[in-house]
């Protein structure tokens, strides 16, 4: 199993990358965050998945453990393949997904093309617990601060704010030291 690639970059695609170690190139199928991620340094590393098919031997590569992590979870659910992962994580980040998980967000998880409603419940139910247990190394999503964060868009959402719109007016407003009330009322000079 390949569990990592260290080398140079060849080649950078939004969809793949080419990277060569030892003489050796390796195509790796990759999401839109991994990509943007990827300097333009020739020098780089990858975690990576690989997956075996009948008719193929595909590799997918990953900036983080905790991305690689995500998309092992996701492809446990029935009906999510190596390709839906990869777009699921091209369109949220592995830290957003666990969040609409945890929320049981229906709506964010089905707003990902290739996702319908019954894939979107199944995916919070088989993987709520699982998330719960992953430890995100930038931005803990369970972290106090984003607890209040978390309860500040609920309320903001309870007062009939859209919910991007507010999530968009707590991010300008949020450092981490404000208090739930703070947040809101930050967030309703934006709004």
């Amino acid at each position: 199993m390949i569990t990592h690639l260290r080398g140079r970059l060849i080649e950078k695609n939004p969809t793949y990358l080419v990277i060569e170690c030892n003489g050796v190139g390796y195509e790796v199928k990759v999401s839109l965050n991994t990509f943007a991620s990827m300097s333009s340094d020739e020098n780089c590393m990858l975690f990576t998945q690989q997956i075996f098919r009948e008719d193929a031997q595909l590799l997918f590569g990953f900036h983080s453990k905790e991305e690689r992590q995500m998309f092992n979870h996701l492809i446990s659910v029935s009906g999510i393949g190596p390709n839906t992962a990869i777009l699921m994580l091209s369109a949220l980040s592995p830290e957003e997904i666990a969040h609409a998980i945890q929320s049981e967000d229906v709506v964010t998880i089905k707003s990902i093309k290739g996702i319908g409603a019954k894939t979107a419940e199944r995916v919070i139910i088989d993987l709520r617990d699982k998330v719960t247990k992953m430890e995100f190394s930038s931005n803990n999503i369970f972290t106090q601060n984003n607890t209040k964060r978390f309860e500040a868009l609920t309320a903001l959402i309870a007062l009939g704010f859209d919910k991007k719109a507010a999530e968009k007016a707590l991010d300008k407003v949020a450092s981490g030291e404000e208090s739930v009330e703070i947040l809101i009322r930050e967030a309703l000079k934006i709004l």
